[in-house]
């Protein structure tokens, strides 16, 4: 399992941070209130204590509600939150930790993604190298070129090994890679590296699929792969998909690794 959390130590202060402060005011809110009390500061009153007597008069004959919500709070020890302030602080806490899982599973997500690519890749016969560090955008991505079709002029064709089926299976990598086939335009995949694709032919005949690259040498291996979208003028039923003296193809199903299965392998690193 490759890990593309980049941002993995960055991320894990944050969350850790979040909860140290989410769990206990989601606990008892005045845990957190009397600890981050030790950090404040409270200024000093400039008014003289005489002013501050005529205007606690002046407020309680103003406004007589608040003097006794005051009052209330006065009756609390010092530092205590009165129950709205619980209330607050606990939803606030439930916010944070809501922020955190969402911030945990975006980043699962960009892994999963990049992994299902990468596999794809892999499965396909890419070499590691530079565009692995990326496999959306470099590893693997539809032809930009070739489309199979076309005569081959190739004394000695070379043969072709794996192929997948896209017809009711829609592997769900294709939907991240670069210039993606339609699932609705592709019947067939033939992946080669960038150097064969234009030299790629596919062949529809009544029994059967014929795929060859149409060159003389064999094609290198690439640390990329660029995948051909076939589609079959009628369904490919039993017919065999085959390649140079009619060798059998390989089939295979590369797709993306589920929620758990990826999640699994971040925390355990397999």
């Amino acid at each position: 399992m490759r890990n593309y959390w980049a941002l993995l130590p960055a991320i894990a202060v944050i969350i850790g941070l979040i909860l140290l402060y989410a769990i206990p005011t989601l606990i008892n809110p005045q845990w957190t209130n009397s600890i981050l009390g030790l950090f404040r500061q409270f200024p000093e009153d400039p008014q003289p204590v005489q002013h501050q007597a005529q205007n606690q008069a002046q407020n309680q004959a103003q406004n007589q509600p608040q003097n006794q919500a005051q009052h209330q709070a006065q009756q609390r020890p010092a530092g205590a939150l009165g129950p709205q302030q619980v209330k607050s602080r606990r939803m606030l806490a439930i916010a944070l930790i809501a922020a955190a899982v969402a911030l945990f599973g975006f980043n699962v997500s960009l892994n999963r993604e990049s992994n299902a690519c990468y596999q794809a890749a892999k499965a396909w016969g890419a070499v590691d190298g530079k565009p692995a560090e990326d496999p959306c955008i470099g590893m693997i991505y539809g032809s930009f070129f070739g489309d199979g079709t076309g005569s081959s002029n190739a004394d000695r064709p070379q043969p072709v090994e794996l192929y997948q089926v896209v017809h009711k299976k829609k592997p769900t990598y294709l939907r991240w890679i670069q210039n993606a086939p339609a699932y609705d335009d592709a019947d067939l995949l033939v992946g080669t590296g960038l150097k064969c694709n234009l030299d790629l032919r596919i062949t529809e005949e009544e029994d059967k699929v014929v795929v060859l690259v149409a060159a003389n040498q064999p094609c290198p291996r690439e640390d990329n792969i660029s995948l051909t979208a076939f589609k079959l003028k009628k369904p490919l039923g039993d017919r065999p998909v085959v390649t140079v003296d009619d060798k059998p193809m390989r089939r295979i199903d590369p797709d993306v690794d589920s929620w758990p299965t990826v999640v699994k392998k971040l925390l355990t690193g397999g």
